[in-house]
């Protein structure tokens, strides 16, 4: 069986946290954030993460309204950054449902005892660890 390495990205104005699986494909890691002002050097990063790390697909968090359907200004926002994914990579593109991974994220730091305050970093990178986990608890291969 061949390495199935996602990587996940909760994309944001000023920072993108990602995560990625272990090889099996079935585990998600909470693994960095990119604080960023130039967009082209956030997707440079990203583009030599994907090689370093030998990653064979890709998850964006997906702002889907409460309803389940696409909602607004930030789905745009996800749409452009996908467009510009697309052309620094030729690895499938998943977009997946990324409410409340935030929230969630926030309460997983606070159950460890934590202040979340001014580490937001660490909040990106979890709420990307958990988009991930979520994908790939539903996906079957």
């Amino acid at each position: 069986m061949s390495d199935r390495i996602y990587l996940a990205i909760d994309f944001g104005e000023r920072r993108i946290g990602l995560a990625k699986s272990d090889p099996t494909g079935r585990i998600a890691s909470a693994w960095k954030t990119i604080t960023y002002k130039s967009l082209k050097k956030a997707l440079a990063e990203i583009a030599d993460d994907i090689r370093r790390e030998k990653i064979t697909g890709i998850v964006v968090g997906y702002p889907l309204a409460p309803d389940g359907g696409s909602s607004g200004e930030r789905c745009i926002m996800i749409d452009e950054f996908i467009a510009r994914l697309e052309e620094i990579t030729d690895l499938p593109i998943y977009t997946y449902d990324e409410r409340d991974s935030s929230a969630e994220a926030r309460k997983i730091i606070q159950q460890h005892g934590k202040k979340t305050g001014k580490d937001k970093e660490k909040i990106d990178r979890i709420a990307a660890a958990i988009i991930l986990q979520r994908f790939l608890d539903e996906r079957k291969d």
